[in-house]
């Protein structure tokens, strides 16, 4: 191939611990550990929990507790928060959770920050003790303050600069700042961080967030732009296979997206109530980015993709039922993505 060829980026997982109808919070949670040991042994990069709230079919409200039962079920796959989302929290708590992470399972755990709010904005009310708007300066702060607890550096004439994050200080988790729009996008060029595009949340935005960030990258904690997309894949043997399996995932964005959010629909649930025309059209935006298919299906749109991309990692999200489906899924997308190149 040319020189320009598509570089095989490393892959990674997104986990959102689904509920599914008829199982409990525990078999959720149980599931994503075991999906995050099959990543590993399948040669996955990195498995991150995102962070929701007051959503029955998602139960990764508590990265960091899940973080720290994922580590201590694999041996080197590394792990994170695929976002902590700042607002909800207190950079110095943030700092101490990570910190005390990094202490049990050094070189192996990622902050990724957001600045989303991960829910509506009644239960932001009820996260942030009633504190709902915020100014385009408070994100930016509090990153800076997160990023001086640990690595105790706040100038010497700061208030913070008497306060020690124990465990905290001294801690290395990789910092990642996430986003879905060009805001975290420049924000994480300027600093010179690494930065993670949800692709997943707005495909429209992909390559202009990639652009900013690229453009307005300094060297800072990286040499140079170290940028992740999270792309919804959903591979089975067969293209009509994968179809099958992605219909609860579709069902459940059409549920969020219409403010009815409940447990993931089981398969046979999903197809006795197929969506309507209209109903596919409502989330069209989002689902027509989708990659879904068999091996090959997934690797030729993955390489068009990855031409008019290019990340350094491909992280891969999709919102499966079953244990089964979900590992096979993945086995099939890491037999596709080593195809390309």
């Amino acid at each position: 191939m040319s020189d320009d060829s598509v570089l095989r980026p490393r892959l990674s997982v997104l986990e959102l611990a689904p509920v599914v109808d008829g199982a409990s919070f525990g078999d959720a949670l149980r599931d994503t550990i075991a999906t995050a040991q099959e990543a590993e042994r399948l040669g996955y990069h990195r498995v991150w929990v995102a962070e929701h709230h007051s959503m029955p079919g998602i139960a990764s409200s508590a990265p960091a507790v899940l973080i720290g039962q994922i580590a201590a079920a694999t041996e080197s796959i590394r792990v994170g928060s695929g976002g902590v989302m700042l607002p909800n929290h207190q950079p110095l708590v943030v700092a101490e959770q990570f910190g005390t992470l990094d202490a049990l399972f050094p070189d192996r755990i990622d902050l990724g920050i957001g600045r989303a709010p991960g829910t509506d904005q009644l239960t932001a009310h009820a996260l942030r003790g009633g504190k709902v708007s915020e100014s385009v300066d408070d994100f930016p702060q509090a990153l800076a303050h997160l990023r001086a607890f640990l690595r105790d550096d706040f100038p010497i004439d700061h208030p913070y600069a008497a306060i020690t994050a124990t465990p905290g200080v001294g801690a290395d988790p990789q910092v990642w700042l996430l986003g879905s729009s060009t805001f975290s996008a420049k924000l994480a060029g300027l600093l010179g961080l690494p930065f993670a595009f949800a692709r997943h949340f707005a495909p429209q935005a992909t390559l202009p967030a990639l652009a900013e960030y690229r453009e307005n990258f300094r060297p800072g904690d990286l040499d140079s732009p170290n940028a992740m997309l999270t792309v919804t894949v959903i591979a089975a043997d067969t293209d009509e296979e994968a179809q099958r399996i992605a219909g609860p995932g579709k069902a459940a964005m059409y549920r969020v997206r219409t403010g009815n959010p409940g447990r993931l629909l089981t398969y046979e649930q999903a197809a006795a109530a197929p969506l309507t025309a209209d109903q596919e059209a409502a989330i069209a935006p989002s689902t027509s980015a989708w990659i879904v298919g068999s091996q090959e299906t997934v690797r030729r749109e993955l390489t068009e993709l990855l031409e008019r991309t290019r990340p350094q990692e491909l992280m891969i999200s999709g919102m499966v039922p079953g244990l089964d489906e979900r590992r096979r899924s993945l086995e099939i997308i890491a037999k596709a993505v080593a195809e390309i190149g």
